[in-house]
């Protein structure tokens, strides 16, 4: 995003976060940072370390939120079915659509081109008949990628893929897999149920196995039912670092503060999700009549739900937090008048809306670093 507003930054290891100097974290980086070793929740001092000839850049959330908004509303306009599950990741349904859009790789290329097209920002996509295999296939070829995997070819793809490509598992995860002599996703789908379970337990073991497989078991969050926005984190390695974890919270409460921003839609209703280091979850949400609008808000909210609902001891593998039962905005117009808002979110507020009306609808988003939707 940061180099298609400024193709000056071509080639140059580029880090969104904190800035030199200042506690926090890398929101994201290009990939060219990573080739030195620099990833997203890494403190910034070390970054500047690992890289100090970066161009280390803060966060600009109103404009990726904007951006975001394009995408998945150009999203929309191939099919009704989107499902986005961060600032720059969506799913997209594509069933029935044949007709309209060709075959699915026809379609997907339809996909990339528009959004080029129309934003100046290339996607990776993911074709497969589940999620789980269309996010680790869309994360194949980044960046600009696109790989398709055939229904019914879920098990042979998988087959071939390194431990490193399992999504769900961390390096703990690998370190525990190799020990029972699990090198590769092949290993994975031929190792007994009974000593995996001896190792990682039966929720986790359950999970594995499927996921070596192929098979979709419901990973992604909240209730896609419902009309609702959400953001999750899976952490490199399961913690218990309060400060890591609210890094990441703060995260996932600006991405949503955003994308309210950005879509004019909030809820009162706010849900948290944890999965812990056996694999199990749970999900607790609260409500009040006031719509959430602001990061801080979400933060404080979901730092409440994160207190009475974890012991500050078990490892967490995912934090998540989502608005459930979305509605305008104006919806709660007596509400918002009722109590007080800061300047800034107003002015935030009416400078979203007046893109929107100025611009008209247009599209974008994995777009903050290249993203992986699934078509």
């Amino acid at each position: 995003m940061e180099k298609a507003d400024n193709p000056s930054l071509a080639d140059k290891p580029v880090i969104v976060g904190a800035l030199p100097g200042r506690r926090g974290v890398v929101s994201t980086c290009s990939y060219e940072a990573r080739k030195f070793g620099i990833h997203s929740a890494m403190p910034i001092s070390e970054a500047v370390r690992l890289c100090p000839q970066g161009v280390f850049l803060p966060v600009r959330m109103d404009r990726y939120a904007e951006i975001s908004k394009r995408i998945m509303d150009l999203f929309q306009e191939f099919t009704p079915d989107v499902r986005q599950i961060s600032i720059d990741e969506a799913f997209l349904d594509m069933t029935g659509t044949g007709k309209l859009w060709g075959e699915p790789r026809l379609a997907a290329e339809k996909i990339k081109t528009r959004i080029r097209l129309a934003t100046g920002l290339g996607i990776s996509i993911g074709i497969a008949a589940n999620r789980y295999v269309a996010k680790i296939a869309s994360g194949l070829e980044k960046p600009d990628g696109l790989v398709m995997v055939e229904k019914g070819g879920e098990l042979n793809f998988m087959r071939h893929l390194p431990l490193e490509r399992l999504w769900g598992a961390g390096e703990k995860t690998r370190v525990s897999l190799r020990a029972i002599g699990v090198k590769n996703v092949a290993d994975l789908q031929d190792i007994s149920h009974n000593l995996l379970e001896a190792k990682l337990g039966p929720a986790a073991a359950r999970f594995f196995i499927a996921a070596a497989k192929g098979e979709d078991h419901g990973i992604f969050g909240f209730d896609p039912a419902s009309k609702s926005m959400s953001g999750e984190r899976t952490f490199d390695a399961d913690t218990a670092q309060r400060e890591k974890i609210d890094n990441v919270l703060r995260r996932i409460s600006d991405e949503l503060a955003a994308r309210v921003l950005a879509s004019g839609q909030s809820s009162g209703t706010l849900a948290l999700k944890l999965r812990f280091q056996d694999f199990s979850s749970i999900a607790r949400q609260t409500t009040r009549d006031d719509p959430y609008i602001d990061s801080d808000e979400i933060f404080e909210t979901g730092k409440k739900l994160l207190k009475a609902n974890w012991n500050d001891q078990t490892p967490l593998r995912l934090i998540g937090l989502g608005l459930q039962d979305l509605r305008d905005l104006g919806d709660f117009q007596g509400s918002l008048f009722g109590r007080e808002i800061g300047k800034a979110e107003l002015a935030r507020r009416a400078a979203a809306a007046l893109q929107d009306r100025g611009k008209g609808r247009v599209v974008r988003a994995r777009f903050l670093n290249e993203g992986n939707p699934k078509a």
